[in-house]
């Protein structure tokens, strides 16, 4: 089956560009340091095209974390507003477990700040292969403690608290709001999940089809789980899919493309969300592959897939009666 030929025409021109110039796309570089940097690199240069956002105050802060000797790098974004409460953010970006940074994702996130007019922090977790899981979602969920406690300093309700992630990004938030649900600390108002990575069997349908896209791929989606899981079995925090319950969760946003390999797996547990009387809005794009929003944002599409995450998150965070 061709799926090049149904992917939206805008979008579709900067992957093009891509595997032109990289022929079998970012996946093709088998050392995993050298791929971080090429996507870093393009990353960046991507970044370079797009509008400056001025009015967001940007600090980067270690943080201690509890029962472990580890700091963590959080980045603290907040609106150039001197007084005020705001709702409260908390991103994990995305890099299929592997790659990644709190700087690869750092114009989405002062998007989000400026556009919402909330504080938001995005979190450094340690990666796989060097750090397998548990490592990461530990790490997410103890800077999502540390931003829940800390909220009074940081100037956010914390009452309001979303967390927003992307692609792996994505697995680990509702990682994470498993983990604070479990420890029945801190309570999220909301939680984003685009295009999640959340199922490590790679056995859905479209799981199989997306073979040749060249934008995480079934090849590179088997790699990155053997890398993150490191040989151990992987528990519902590493692969939400396999939560047996899901009662719970916070309401939650779940879009992910058409032509995306993790579309099955969404669009599933959604389904499942759902049924454990969990409020969920599910958005499947035609046309849309994998993070295709990031590589062609002026493209019509993605701007549409930008307009509905805002407005969702704005519904989330609506003001409440404490003037937020």
């Amino acid at each position: 089956m061709n799926f090049q030929n149904r992917i939206d025409p805008e979008s579709g021109l900067p992957l093009k560009e891509l595997l032109d110039a990289l022929p079998g796309g970012f996946n093709a570089i088998k050392d995993i340091g050298k791929r971080r940097d090429v996507i870093n690199s393009f990353i960046r240069m991507r970044a370079s095209e797009l509008p400056t956002i001025e009015n967001v105050v940007i600090e980067d802060r270690n943080i201690a974390c509890p029962d472990s000797s580890n700091e963590l790098v959080v980045r603290i974004y907040k609106p150039r507003r001197v007084s005020g409460i705001f709702p409260g953010i908390f991103f994990i970006h995305g890099g299929g477990m592997i790659m990644g940074s709190i700087e690869t994702e750092n114009h989405k996130v002062a998007m989000l700040c400026e556009t919402i007019q909330s504080v938001v922090v995005s979190v450094e977790y340690r990666l796989a292969p060097e750090n397998p899981h548990p490592t990461p979602v530990q790490d997410c969920y103890k800077a999502l403690v540390w931003m829940s406690k800390n909220a009074e300093e940081l100037g956010y309700e914390a009452n309001l608290l979303a967390i927003v992630g992307g692609s792996a990004g994505g697995g680990l938030a509702i990682g994470t709001s498993l983990m604070a649900r479990d420890q029945d600390f801190p309570k999220l108002c909301f939680q984003m999940a685009n295009y999640p990575m959340i199922d490590d069997r790679n056995e859905t349908p479209s799981s199989k089809e997306i073979t040749d896209i060249g934008i995480w791929d079934r090849k590179a989606n088997i790699e990155a789980w053997d890398f993150y899981l490191g040989g151990k079995k992987a528990d519902e925090y590493a692969a939400p899919a396999r939560a047996i319950d899901l009662k719970g969760l916070p309401p939650t946003f779940i879009d992910v493309g058409e032509l995306d390999l993790f579309r099955d797996e969404d669009i599933e547990f959604a389904k499942r969300l759902l049924q454990a009387g969990v409020s969920t809005e599910l958005h499947v794009y035609p046309g849309a592959y994998h993070a295709s929003e990031s590589f062609a944002p002026e493209a019509e599409l993605s701007k549409q897939i930008w307009i509905t995450r805002i407005e969702a998150l704005k519904r989330a965070l609506k003001s409440n009666s404490n003037g937020v």
